[in-house]
């Protein structure tokens, strides 16, 4: 793992990503005085700050997620603060909506942390934009040449073929699916023409923030709603967190068919893991190609890798001419794990 550089503008700490001339945390997991997050995720998002700042967008969602009396500070792309001499600005990463990479400088150099990202526009969230830097800092959760997803019009050609399968057999879809991000994107590009569509009650109040944010969202309804009987589910698409499957609350659904939408469906045997009868490639993060592109695109002489195939993107870089290094982290996978219970934790906002 990297060892730190007495003028590096970040390093590891145990309560995670620290600025040392800007006194403040990015993406920490232990609480600390001044906290910069990149998204709302719960890995990259915790509880117990004094101070956040995230972009505009990710207010909804960290106030959902978190609590409505958090002490919130919020930037528009690119505008810029300076906090001890550290000049700050937050960068569209293509992840999920408010996600962003963190672009510093000082003394003479510019650090770029990314967070968590993908380089596949998709409709739903401010698309990634490659941010010149001297350093980098990159996820590499799909850092393997194996995965390459594929293109979106062919991924959702197939969820609708799918879909409209079942329904045609007059059965419900449910499709297992990260209820922050991937359950939008799935409302956003799927043909909802195919029939009504429903929604565990985790992804639910999420739909409501990425509405207000000026995503279009098909009409969706709670699975708890008194209207949604059972001539309407043997049509219905029914988008639910993993943490669904297996739980009292599928047996609403009948005879239905299911799948998971997941990046790690491209590895052979996932899907027979995952006890799915469908595994639908996709991921919120960036593929093999994608972290290509956004490092290079960078100019970054020198790259921090973090949480993934480390070792093996450390390498591939290191042959190429760049001074790679991996960068611990406690950050997690949230393209498979999702822990949201059917109501959210917290009211969201009025």
């Amino acid at each position: 793992m990297a060892a730190s550089r007495p003028d590096d503008l970040v390093v590891a700490r145990p309560e995670g990503l620290y600025c040392p001339p800007g006194h403040f945390y990015i993406d920490p997991w232990r609480p600390v005085e001044r906290a910069v997050i990149t998204h709302a995720h719960s890995d990259h998002a915790r509880t117990g700050h004094a101070h956040y700042l995230a972009h505009a967008d990710s207010a909804g969602t960290l106030r959902t997620r978190l609590g409505a009396d958090i002490t919130l500070q919020t930037l528009a792309w690119g505008e810029t603060i300076v906090h001890h001499g550290v000049r700050l600005s937050l960068h569209p990463a293509g992840h999920v909506l408010g996600s962003a990479q963190v672009r510093l400088e000082h003394g003479g150099q510019v650090w770029v942390a990314s967070g968590d990202y993908k380089t596949e526009a998709d409709g739903t969230c401010a698309a990634f934009e490659p941010v010149r830097c001297n350093v980098f800092i990159t996820e590499s959760t799909f850092g393997l040449p194996i995965y390459r997803w594929p293109a979106q019009v062919v991924l959702f050609a197939e969820i609708d073929a799918w879909w409209r399968a079942n329904a045609a057999q007059r059965r419900a879809s449910v499709l297992f699916c990260y209820a922050f991000g991937k359950a939008q994107r799935i409302l956003h590009g799927v043909d909802a023409g195919i029939g009504p569509i429903v929604v565990h009650g985790a992804v639910e109040p999420l739909n409501a923030v990425y509405r207000a944010a000026g995503v279009v969202l098909p009409p969706t309804f709670a699975a708890s709603d008194p209207r949604v009987d059972a001539a309407m589910l043997r049509g219905a698409l029914v988008l639910a967190p993993p943490s669904a499957q297996g739980t009292p609350w599928m047996k609403r659904f009948g005879d239905h068919v299911d799948a998971f939408a997941s990046g790690w469906m491209q590895l052979r045997g996932t899907r027979r893991r995952r006890r799915v009868d469908r595994g639908f490639v996709m991921s919120d993060h960036a593929d093999w190609p994608g972290l290509l592109r956004a490092i290079e695109g960078t100019g970054a002489e020198r790259v921090l890798v973090t949480h993934g195939s480390v070792a093996v993107l450390v390498r591939w870089l290191a042959e190429h001419g760049l001074d790679a290094q991996g960068f611990k982290t406690e950050y997690g996978d949230d393209d498979v794990a999702d822990k949201a219970p059917e109501a959210p934790l917290v009211s969201p906002p009025a």
